[in-house]
């Protein structure tokens, strides 16, 4: 029988994942923090902070269980600081005939591996059956159809779960209920409080670990409020189900300048690492609507998200890569804004969701659609830019879920195969949705002069200059139409207004490769100075 290392990745920590099943005893389970997975992008120190404090407990966990466990710590003074190469050199350690591994959340990572399967230490990798389909059931429904949306997906995985559905039919006899879901916020509106999660000896380790080798990277540390153990992403969800379900859908859209969280579930990172399941997620939030507790478009909307959207975004991107990530569609060329790591700018919606992402690595899914997003692609950033800025400072961005959210929905790079239109918005659009206008010095009405908000002289820029491309989009026939409309003088004097905005905004690169690299040897020195605290063999 083989004597298998089994690598267990910081978004594997799942009890249930398929290279612990069956394992003969002298089985060694490794869990490897290494200098290359927190400095390839400048990852936000609460986002570093969650995943090695959720690796630690999870190794206690699994030593709990009888599991022998090898745990590489950031500072080891034997850690090669890169995943191959540290589960290699652990599976001679021990003596290991091949590696075993499950499908990480990246294709670079995933490449990696598929080279090593025939090399003298074999790695068998195997498929990640934790999610609702693989990519070879995303690669079946997929083939031979000339579009790609969600909903069609989305309507067969309701069909095929039974989820919210009635007999043959959708509960309530719709499958969708985006229109009731597009409320803004009630003035004087409370929103519950999230959980805090009390901090042990482990958690605080990692902290001050963090704050040493990641610290100068763009987030702040305090105010971590993410769960690191299955007990308190448990006690997440039984507070999202109960406080804040009953009221996630009519809200889901709506922006506050305060709240950061809403009635938003923030349960994507805990399912993205392993610490949650998205059945137990869907299916609690379907028992909410079955006994009573929430409305049908509260749930509907939150399974879509998980049942529909998490999974449709997983296929495309495992079937479409690595050529999904060369998309460019509209061109997108330059570096991004240097306000998005300062947040330094006087669009109050664009700064107020820079500070929400510094102060939490979060920020919900319109701040990051319709904000964040919405100003790259009206600035005309480049698709590279602004996926490795979403990748390094959400704590939810895997890579796998990141990219086509960023590159289709946000920027359209796909050509459309995500989403049917580009997701551009004027001011009037923040201002229907939000209360940041008021708070702001510019005015959402005005296109032109001193007070007018840029993105409306933004927003009609690009539809002009993408005209050829987007004009015969049946979704925005419509405000083509406005655009033909206007004068020609109009026109030219909303062109100067973007282009002078556009002429002084600072950019910056986001984040070289050789800081990367400068910040891996740095950590090596280091743990090369100190002695391990884990467990030999």
């Amino acid at each position: 029988m083989p004597r298998p290392l089994v690598l267990l990745l910081g978004d594997q920590l799942s009890l249930d994942l398929p290279s612990l099943r069956d394992l003969p005893g002298d089985a060694v389970v490794a869990l490897c923090e290494v200098a290359a997975e927190g400095t390839y992008v400048p990852h936000h120190p609460q986002k570093i902070a969650l995943i090695l404090a959720a690796m630690r407990h999870f190794a206690g966990e699994l030593r709990e269980r009888g599991f022998r466990v090898h745990y590489s710590a950031l500072d080891d003074p034997d850690n090669l600081q890169a995943l191959i190469p540290e589960a290699e050199r652990l599976a001679a350690l021990y003596g290991c005939d091949e590696i075993r591994a499950v499908r990480p959340g990246e294709w670079r990572l995933w490449q990696a591996m598929k080279e090593r399967e025939a090399a003298a230490l074999p790695w068998r990798l195997l498929e990640d059956d934790r999610f609702y389909t693989t990519p070879d059931d995303f690669a079946a429904w997929s083939a031979g159809r000339k579009s790609l949306r969600l909903e069609y997906f989305y309507r067969e995985q309701r069909r095929r779960t039974g989820l919210l559905m009635e007999g043959d039919a959708p509960a309530g006899g719709r499958w969708n209920y985006d229109h009731d879901n597009r409320e803004p916020l009630d003035a004087g509106l409370a929103v519950p409080e999230p959980p805090r999660h009390g901090r042990d000896a482990t958690t605080e380790a990692v902290f001050a670990l963090v704050a040493e080798h990641f610290g100068e990277h763009f987030g702040r540390l305090e105010g971590f409020h993410w769960p690191v153990t299955r007990r308190q992403a448990l006690v997440d969800l039984r507070h999202f189900l109960a406080q804040l379900l009953p009221d996630f859908g009519r809200y889901q859209d709506a922006i506050s300048d305060a709240e950061p969280f809403l009635f938003h579930s923030r349960l994507a990172a805990a399912l993205n690492i392993g610490l949650l399941s998205p059945r137990e997620v869907c299916e609690g939030a379907e028992r909410e609507y079955l006994e009573g507790r929430a409305p049908l478009n509260s749930v509907e909307g939150f399974i879509r998200q998980i049942l529909g959207w998490r999974e449709y975004v997983r296929g495309l991107y495992w079937t479409r890569m690595p050529a999904y990530k060369r998309g460019n569609a509209l061109g997108g060329s330059q570096a991004l804004p240097a306000c998005y790591w300062s947040g330094d700018t006087e669009l109050r919606c664009l700064r107020r969701a820079i500070a929400m992402t510094r102060d939490h690595a979060y920020a919900h899914h319109i701040q990051r659609l319709m904000v964040t997003g919405n100003v790259a692609l009206l600035c005309d950033v480049s698709p590279e830019a602004l996926c490795d800025w979403y990748l390094a400072v959400y704590a939810d961005a895997c890579e796998w879920v990141e990219l086509p959210n960023v590159l289709g929905m946000v920027l359209h790079a796909d050509g459309g195969l995500m989403g049917s239109k580009p997701y551009c918005a004027s001011g009037r659009y923040i201002d229907r949705m939000s209360d940041h206008c008021r708070h702001c010095r510019f005015d959402p009405k005005q296109v032109t002069g001193e007070r007018a908000c840029p993105l409306n002289s933004l927003y009609w820029r690009f539809l002009e200059r993408h005209a050829e491309t987007l004009s015969a989009n049946p979704r925005m026939k419509l405000i083509y139409g406005s655009l033909r409309r206007m004068s020609d003088d109009k026109r030219a004097a909303i062109r100067d207004q973007a282009e002078r905005f556009l002429a002084r905004l600072p950019r910056t690169t986001a984040w070289h490769a050789e800081a990367a690299g400068q910040r891996a040897l740095h950590l090596a020195g280091y743990a090369a100075e100190h002695t391990s605290r884990e467990e030999r063999p």
